[in-house]
């Protein structure tokens, strides 16, 4: 068996044995999903004319599905270095393209299954989203969105040296991230000058995206643009983390 099969066996081993990360993973986004698709039940943005669960079930998708990439890498670099793992796997021929390999299959599919279930309840007819024909789109986009945000993930979890850390880093810039960049309130609602910001944020090109694709709240053309931002966005941060990796503590 290979060091990449090997870890990434153990990886999903260990994801599926840690119940509470596993159920708040999938929970813990269907929750804003609930609660906002409940609150605003049969209400449409009054600036679109459109339902806001088109808004809302696209965008705390993306937001689960980018949480989860961000987090799970995280933590477990994090963990692995602080319990010495790393130094250990690198004193193998397991090579770094490896290592980092078996997280990113692992985290397409936990964003994969997530964004099936999300898509599935946003369906529900208490909630009525109604899918557009280019849903397929969505695929492609949620891979380059989980390709981008693992690797925001991978530096986190080569700077951060604590659970706490990671918590706080990742939260820090996730939580902002999604309400200015249209997770659960329409951007069409926003000001310019904060809808100017979220042209900055991956989050942003995430959410145009996966809403053109699933919802059809805008054309081809929303994205590709969103297609190639998350593609630079990964470019850029992707650089960082491999510049920023660290096997030990101790270097």
């Amino acid at each position: 068996m290979s060091a990449y099969a090997a870890l990434t066996g153990a990886g999903f081993r260990a994801q599926v044995r840690d119940k509470a990360t596993l159920f708040f993973t999938f929970a813990f986004p269907l929750l804003f999903l609930v609660v906002f698709g409940l609150i605003f039940r049969g209400q449409e943005v009054e600036e679109t004319g459109r339902p806001y669960i088109s808004y809302i079930a696209p965008g705390v998708m993306s937001w689960g599905v980018a949480n989860a990439a961000v987090f799970g890498v995280a933590f477990t670099l994090m963990q692995w270095r602080r319990d010495d793992l790393l130094r250990l796997i690198r004193m193998t021929p397991t090579r770094l393209p490896a290592v980092l390999g078996s997280r990113y299959v692992l985290a397409l599919g936990v964003g994969v299954v997530q964004a099936v279930v999300f898509v599935a309840v946003a369906m529900l007819p208490v909630f009525g989203l109604e899918l557009d024909a280019r849903w397929p789109l969505a695929l492609p986009v949620l891979v380059l969105g989980i390709t981008a945000f693992l690797t925001i993930g991978v530096v986190i979890g080569s700077y951060a040296d604590t659970p706490e850390a990671v918590a706080a880093i990742a939260n820090f810039l996730m939580v902002p991230m999604a309400f200015v960049s249209g997770s659960f309130l329409p951007l069409d609602m926003m000001p310019s000058w904060l809808q100017a910001i979220s042209r900055v944020l991956p989050l942003r090109y995430l959410n145009d995206a996966v809403s053109a694709a699933l919802s059809g709240r805008g054309g081809l053309d929303d994205i590709a643009v969103g297609c190639v931002g998350l593609v630079v966005f990964t470019v850029v941060f992707g650089a960082l983390a491999l510049k920023t990796f660290r096997w030990s503590n101790r270097t």
